[in-house]
């Protein structure tokens, strides 16, 4: 069975198109990931990725206007032909939603909750669905009417990377016959505090991959695919459908925060996927970096890329011109490859120092 990615909504810190998204890309503009966005932490704005507002529609119920659930809207309007012709196509029983997410409502709720501790009843507008990690999937299916499975995949920064596995398990099982999948994060001061606490943002613009290197830029978006087991082209562009090749996972539970120093964990993933595919090492043309910019994720999964591929495989970190998107990272970063794909003999640059 063949599984197929034919239509693609995204907006990120690099725009809300594909073309501006993909240009902006390619001439390694790193403008959208900026100073200007309060992280609450030690009164300092560190860089951020940051979606223009005026790109993000309003929702009208308060409890559901979050910044992921109308990051995902932005998303959901540059596919909605090719949901049109899913719902045609199929009952809305057999058309499924698989999201990875992180943050879901968290900044949200956290504002209504100072206001509490500030001493104000409780403001109407709370709801603890803000903070359910399934509350994004719920609420892209009820805007769309779909009643199949609606999934919420939170494994941290491999979140929307993950949900590929679990949306193509829907359709190799006969569960969906067709699947919308992919993440949505938003900014959330709760999760710059983290990784704040781990000394792991870094006040410049990131390097990954360079001896400098100091820590993450974070970020926010959105990416939503549609995954089908044919290739139909998309009835707007008339695009020719992407193959979804192979997928690996492992849990090797290394660390809560930090990878294995020789990357075990991701060399078993790489491999898995690899095998998935049926492809060898040397037939991959670009290897998209998790890339954090962190000393350890850069040290330990260099290692697992030599590893594997050896010195010759083409690599970028896409994270300095997107910042890290963390549950919605993964998705992303697969709609950047998508984008690249699509172009044809197009490669995003590596932006760090050079050294």
């Amino acid at each position: 069975m063949k599984f197929f990615l034919t239509d693609l909504g995204v907006v990120c810190a690099l725009g809300t198109s594909h073309e501006e998204i993909l240009e902006r890309a390619l001439a390694g503009d790193t403008s959208g990931v900026r100073g200007g966005v309060p992280a609450a932490v030690d009164g300092k704005n560190y860089p951020y990725g940051r979606v223009p507002d005026a790109a993000l529609p309003p929702i009208a119920d308060a409890r559901e206007n979050l910044r992921c659930n109308r990051l995902l809207l932005a998303a959901l309007a540059q596919i909605r032909d090719s949901v049109a012709r899913l719902q045609r196509a199929f009952p809305p029983e057999r058309l499924g939603i698989v999201l990875g997410v992180s943050n879901t409502g968290v900044d949200e709720a956290q504002t209504l909750v100072h206001r509490h501790l500030a001493g104000e009843s409780w403001p109407a507008e709370f709801s603890l669905s803000m903070l359910e990690l399934g509350a994004a999937a719920e609420f892209l299916q009820k805007t769309l009417g779909f009643r199949g499975p609606a999934l919420a995949v939170s494994t941290a920064c491999s979140s929307s990377a993950k949900a590929f596995g679990n949306a193509r398990l829907l359709l190799e099982n006969d569960v969906c016959d067709a699947v919308i999948v992919g993440g949505s994060d938003g900014f959330c001061r709760f999760a710059a505090q983290g990784f704040h606490a781990l000394q792991s943002l870094d006040e410049r613009n990131s390097l990954p991959m360079s001896r400098n290197r100091a820590g993450i830029n974070l970020g926010e978006g959105a990416a939503l695919f549609v995954l089908e087991k044919s290739p139909a082209e998309n009835s707007a562009e008339a695009v020719p459908a992407i193959e979804l090749l192979g997928l690996g996972e492992s849990s090797d539970a290394y660390h809560l925060t930090a990878p294995h120093p020789e990357g075990a964990g991701a060399q078993l993933a790489m491999r898995a996927a690899l095998a998935d595919a049926g492809l060898r090492p040397d037939e991959i043309d670009f290897i998209n970096l998790h890339g954090t910019g962190t000393p350890q994720n850069d040290a330990a999964e260099s290692r697992a890329v030599f590893e594997i591929f050896g010195a010759g495989t083409p690599c970028a970190s896409t994270k300095p011109l997107t910042g890290h998107a963390l549950g919605a990272s993964g998705a992303l970063e697969a709609a950047l490859s998508w984008l690249m794909i699509r172009r044809g003999n197009t490669l995003i640059p590596h932006i760090f120092d050079g050294e």
